[in-house]
């Protein structure tokens, strides 16, 4: 009987345990886990702050005793000490050690706590585990004022979520816009509006942390290079780096972005041994660089990769393109490269741009739809874009990863075809639109 063991209980973990034993049903499967919890979702945890959701309990999507009835050794609240690839053990805190032959490493990512003073106040906190998320929620309707750090993906989530619990919401970020890693100062300014327009948030950006202050071991004020700000509660929604002592300590390989290396079939340098999830590397098809990727649904699927080749599988990985997409009432999204990317990597490029509508100009559902997609002047072919608008934004962000994927060209996407439905589609498809007048920059053929 093969013995594999899986490090970690996030999306990659899971899915790696879960399809090892569907795959070879005579494994023995063990899943360690340094929390209480798996199988939930991490992302919904802003929502319910805001009240979009009811309660955490939707957020799981199994019970612990679903993956034990699968036949799965599922260890919570479990902490690796150290792996002997030696004697093929894992071995835990409390010096309990599970032998394998086949080796996962899920260990996810972890925060970088800014180096700033009195960052350990009770009152500054981080978004990860569900159970401490839990504890915050249940203090949030005694808190007034509440300082977001960092306008990365988590942090614009909990700007828009923040004031729908009566909370005064402010964001600092030495940024000039939000999401500026990776998005474009002019598609994010609809969004910027509508935060602080509607939502009240107040914006302080080209911002740097300084500390913090507090009184009886309590935040009190948020010093930054701006000015101190009043808070209850600091979001720090700090850089998140993979997670790789323990698969650095039995000398497997990391790479650039300080992650692991492993192989299109998630196997690292290490015989026997593969690794999934946050704490890998992955091939950017378009730049032809390795990306360390956050979100869920790439840890779950090269979890579930991981775990059907370590059970004798044979199944590749690809490289990607990384569609994303978040918002409420305003929603932004799109697929790398931006223009803000290619002009940092010298990288040629022509933009279209265009304002379209998300159905027909005279159904009351119709709202505006931004499109800004840029194309390779060389091949004509699309290298990225971003939406901006109402409804279908997610939609339209994976359609162009995918169309990037396939190397698609001005002229395949100015005469795409597209549904046109009062509801849901206009007649004219933003997208389409974008292209064409993009082709007016790139010329005739």
């Amino acid at each position: 009987m093969s013995r594999l063991v899986v490090i970690g209980g996030g999306g990659a973990g899971t899915g790696a345990a879960t399809i090892a034993i569907q795959t070879d049903r005579s494994m023995k499967v063990s899943l360690l886990t340094e929390f209480e919890d798996i199988a939930y979702s991490p992302c919904g945890i802003p929502y319910v702050f805001g009240k979009e959701i009811d309660s955490f309990d939707g957020l799981f999507l199994q019970p612990a005793e679903f993956y034990q009835e699968m036949g799965i050794d599922l260890r919570t609240s479990t902490v690796v000490d150290g792996i002997d690839m030696g004697k093929r053990v894992v071995r835990t805190t409390t010096g309990e050690e599970f032998p394998f032959d086949q080796l996962i490493i899920c260990t996810g990512w972890e925060y970088e706590v800014p180096k700033v003073p009195n960052v350990d106040l009770n009152g500054i906190v981080y978004i990860k585990n569900i159970r401490r998320a839990m504890e915050i929620n249940k203090r949030l309707d005694e808190v007034k004022k509440a300082v977001v750090w960092q306008a990365k993906p988590l942090g614009v989530e909990l700007i828009e979520a923040l004031p729908h619990r009566g909370i005064e919401t402010h964001l600092v970020d030495s940024g000039s816009w939000l999401l500026s890693d990776f998005a474009d100062a002019d598609m994010m300014e609809p969004l910027q509006q509508h935060l602080v327009d509607e939502l009240g948030v107040k914006l302080h950006f080209g911002t740097e942390l300084l500390g913090f202050e507090g009184q009886d071991g309590k935040l009190t004020t948020v010093r930054t290079s701006g000015g101190d700000i009043e808070a209850d509660m600091a979001f720090l929604v700090a850089n998140m780096k993979p997670a790789t002592r323990l698969a650095k300590s039995i000398g497997v390989k990391t790479g650039s972005t300080g992650a692991i290396v492993v192989d299109n079939h998630m196997r690292t340098n290490v015989d026997g041994v593969f690794a999934a999830g946050a704490c890998v590397e992955t091939m950017h098809g378009l730049l032809k660089i390795p990306v360390n990727l956050i979100p869920g649904t790439y840890a779950y699927t090269q979890g579930r990769m991981a775990g059907a080749n370590a059970a004798g599988g044979d199944e590749a990985y690809r490289p990607v393109y990384v569609p994303w997409g978040l918002g409420a009432k305003i929603q932004v999204g799109g697929a790398l490269v931006s223009e803000n990317l290619a002009k940092a990597t010298g990288m040629p490029y022509v933009v279209g741009k265009a304002t379209g509508i998300t159905a027909a100009r005279y159904h009351p559902s119709h709202e505006k739809m931004q499109v800004k997609l840029l194309f390779d002047p060389s091949n004509r072919q699309i290298i990225g874009g971003q939406f901006t608008g109402g409804d279908g934004v997610k939609e339209r962000a994976d359609f162009l990863a995918f169309a990037i994927r396939k190397g698609t060209s001005a002229e395949e996407l100015a005469t795409m075809e597209n549904v046109y439905s009062p509801p849901i589609g206009a007649l004219g498809e933003p997208i389409a639109a974008a292209a064409k007048n993009a082709l007016t920059q790139l010329g005739p053929r």
